[in-house]
């Protein structure tokens, strides 16, 4: 796709999409200044949306100024997803036993409109690997904790999200882990409207198990490629 066929902002959210896609794969390599010419053919626009969307991307910590201008790759840090990882488990564990403690139950209505929102994903044809299905992720989770009835977890959960929204992109571009995130999340919730809160615990921890383990294993080989120009096999 080139300038010819976009216009406007399109240019600008076409540059932004494939330089993310680029980035999150480790294809730039690190301490290389990202030249406003190369990418701009890479992604086949004029340099204008590129520095358009340099800014965001730095905004968004996947690259960085250098002290003379001009960006260069960030590299993530695995040790803090790991961790970062761990701390939301442990809300989202909390929101799932929390209704019990209290002697109630989750929110029912709000667990129906999850369920109908992801049956209607799973009725949907087979869906290509997408790093903004992140969304529709962190949407299933905060409505699990929304409907355990602590506000203040939601809102914590939600902070741990916007840390480590980036890094679990890469979940989202392994061929067939979106459907298996649809079958997941209806599993958990079919087992809270059925009022087995152990069951979807132990649910969402393979769920988030499995999650954690492709993330590092795809952000372990994007660092590698950022390293050394080549994919670790």
């Amino acid at each position: 796709m080139t300038d010819a066929v976009l216009s406007g902002a399109t240019r600008a959210d076409h540059a932004y999409a494939e330089l993310k896609r680029r980035l999150l794969a480790g294809e730039f390599p690190l301490n290389v200044r990202l030249g406003e010419e190369r990418l701009a053919a890479l992604a086949g626009v004029s340099r204008t949306p590129i520095r358009e969307a340099l800014l965001r991307l730095s905004a968004e910590g996947l690259v960085t100024r250098w002290s003379d201008g001009g960006f260069r790759p960030v590299a993530p840090d695995v040790s803090m997803v790991r961790h970062t990882y761990e701390a939301r488990a442990l809300l989202e564990r909390s929101c799932l036993q929390l209704p019990a403690t209290h002697g109630t139950t989750h929110d029912r209505a709000v667990l129906e409109d999850l369920l109908a929102d992801w049956q209607a994903l799973a009725e949907e044809a087979d869906h290509e690997p997408d790093p903004g299905f992140v969304t529709h992720d962190e949407d299933f989770h905060l409505g699990l904790a929304e409907a355990a009835g602590n506000p203040v977890v939601v809102d914590l959960l939600r902070q741990v999200n916007d840390r480590i929204r980036l890094v679990r992109m890469q979940d989202f571009l392994v061929p067939g882990r979106i459907d298996t995130t649809i079958d997941e999340h209806l599993a958990i919730i079919q087992a809270l409207l059925a009022g087995a809160p152990d069951r979807a615990e132990a649910l969402f921890t393979q769920h988030i198990g499995t999650s954690i383990a492709v993330v590092e294993d795809r952000v372990a080989r994007a660092i590698t490629r950022m390293a050394t120009g080549t994919e670790e096999q």
